[in-house]
This record gives structure tokens, C-alpha cells and sequence, in this order.
């Protein structure tokens, strides 16, 4: 099992520590899996499946820090200021 942290926003903000997949894995090269493109009846390009590696479990994560969420600020106003424009004269 290779670890390392990273940040994921669903389904709050956290800091997760998650499995990566073996970079000498024989299989995958590193990558975690296998992309498999595949058409239509017409031989058209219709998408992509994704076949992971035993190498690596993407379900593998525990939660280290909840983050907290991002707040908009709406009505932004300089503190010093009367209505954003300073009453004093420049110098």
C-alpha cells in the first residue's frame, strides 16, 4: 500500500489519505488501471471504460482534517473608509 494525502471536496472539504496505485506494477505501468476505447456499430468513437489494476483500491481513503468550506464575502467595504472613499484631502 503506497499512501499520500490530497484534498477531495465531496462530499465536504477534507484532507484524505488515499492509496496510489504501484508505479512497478507489471500491469499498469503506475497508471491504476487500463482505458479501453470502444465504438459504435458504425466503428464511430463512443467512449471509454475503465478497468482498474488489483494494484491499487481507489475506495481505500480516511478522512485526516475536515477543512472548512469557503465563504463568499458579499458587500465587501474598506474599513476605513466612509462608503469606500476616504473624506480626507491627499498630501
Amino acid at each position: 500500500m503506497r499512501l499520500r494525502i490530497s484534498r477531495t471536496t465531496w462530499p465536504r472539504p477534507a484532507l484524505v489519505l488515499t492509496d496510489t496505485p504501484r508505479p512497478c506494477c507489471p500491469d499498469c505501468q503506475g497508471k491504476g488501471g487500463h482505458a479501453v476505447d470502444y465504438g459504435d456499430h458504425n466503428g464511430e468513437y463512443a467512449g471509454t471504460d475503465w478497468w482498474p489494476c488489483p494494484c491499487w483500491d481507489d475506495t481505500r481513503r480516511w478522512t485526516l482534517l475536515p477543512l472548512p468550506r469557503r465563504r463568499r464575502r458579499t458587500g465587501w467595504r474598506d474599513p476605513w473608509g466612509t462608503g469606500g472613499y476616504s473624506n480626507e484631502p491627499p498630501f
